[in-house]
């Protein structure tokens, strides 16, 4: 069997990202790196040909997938929908959790960028500033993370949130909450100032709660704040945190749909299996995943083009949890 391009790394006591540079771009090497790892190619029979597809795109490469939290089902399906783009380029998909904290997300990548040639990161709590230099000469994309020099997938709240407010002030609703996410996620950012401005233009009242953890815990505590400020309908930052929500609210005798409409975020599988059913507006986050994947291939290949920012469109989904105001509340 030929030798792998792993193998040559090996032998060659250098990183996979350096090996992969020696065949296609050796320019970037230094002269005692490059004749290492030809050597080491040479000794071990390896022909970099046979490591390549007919259109000329590394195969046996390694990807690192970053994520904040694994347990939450939307990076779940991030997470499967990667590897399944890797698997059918052949490239071998590696994750890291960094459960939300940013000394932890820095460490991971400054790890991975030296082990994989490229690195995805999804909803990092970092700088958008300092993600590009953190990950150095190794191709990365970044998801629901803005900034210039990479590429970009980001989930656009716009469509899906115009049509909430849209449903919601056609049920009658003028009062409004929104309950804000990570003070450092870009999408809790980008979600509000669509929301704030879409409630202008509607001519209904928003009532902007604070910042709460991205789990059923923090919409369980998110519920009392709601309530007393006497929305009649909510949106929350995730569909975990709107769950929480419809369960806090009903311990102080306020239900939804009947009292309080309430609306999540993402579309996980949870949110039409609950009682009642939970309204959620679909973010693609599996196609985020295979997105990025597919940008990362193309950058590792070595494709020379600009920087892309792929957009992905969301879509409200209607369920059980919002229904018309009660009489005499609007």
């Amino acid at each position: 069997m030929a030798a792998t391009l792993t193998e040559v790394a090996e032998h060659a006591g250098v990183a996979l990202s350096t090996a992969s540079r020696a065949f296609g771009e050796p320019g970037r090497l230094g002269a005692d790196t490059l004749h290492k790892v030809l050597a080491a190619a040479e000794e071990l029979g390896y022909e970099p040909g046979r490591s390549r597809r007919a259109g000329g795109t590394p195969r046996g490469t390694t990807v690192a997938v970053v994520v904040p939290d694994i347990a939450n089902p939307v990076f779940g399906a991030f997470v499967k929908a990667a590897q399944g783009e890797g698997r059918h380029r052949e490239q071998t998909v590696v994750l890291a959790d960094t459960a939300f904290d940013r000394d932890r997300e820095r460490d991971m990548i400054a790890r991975m960028r030296d082990r994989a040639d490229g690195i995805v990161v999804c909803s990092p709590r970092l700088d958008a500033e300092e993600l590009p230099a953190l990950c150095g000469r190794t191709p990365a994309v970044l998801v629901n993370r803005e900034t210039t020099g990479v590429d970009c997938v980001l989930t656009d709240a716009t469509d899906g949130l115009r049509q909430t407010v849209d449903y919601l002030v056609a049920l009658g609703h003028r009062h409004l909450a929104y309950v804000q996410g990570s003070a450092r996620s870009w999408s809790n950012t980008h979600r509000l100032g669509i929301v704030t401005a879409l409630a202008e233009q509607a001519g209904v009242r928003l009532e902007v709660l604070g910042h709460q953890a991205e789990t059923v815990a923090g919409g369980t505590a998110a519920a009392a704040g709601v309530v007393a400020g006497g929305a009649t309908a909510v949106i929350a930052h995730n569909d975990l945190v709107a769950l929480g929500i419809v369960a806090g609210a009903r311990t102080l005798g306020v239900r939804a749909p009947a009292d309080l409409s309430v609306v999540g975020f993402d579309d996980i599988p949870l949110a039409e299996v609950t009682h009642p059913a939970l309204t959620s507006i679909a973010a693609p986050m599996d196609r985020a995943g295979a997105v990025s994947v597919e940008l990362l291939h193309r950058a590792v290949a070595g494709e020379r083009r600009l920087p892309r920012t792929v957009h992905l469109p969301t879509q409200l989904v209607v369920r059980g949890t919002t229904g018309p105001v009660r009489e005499g509340i609007a």
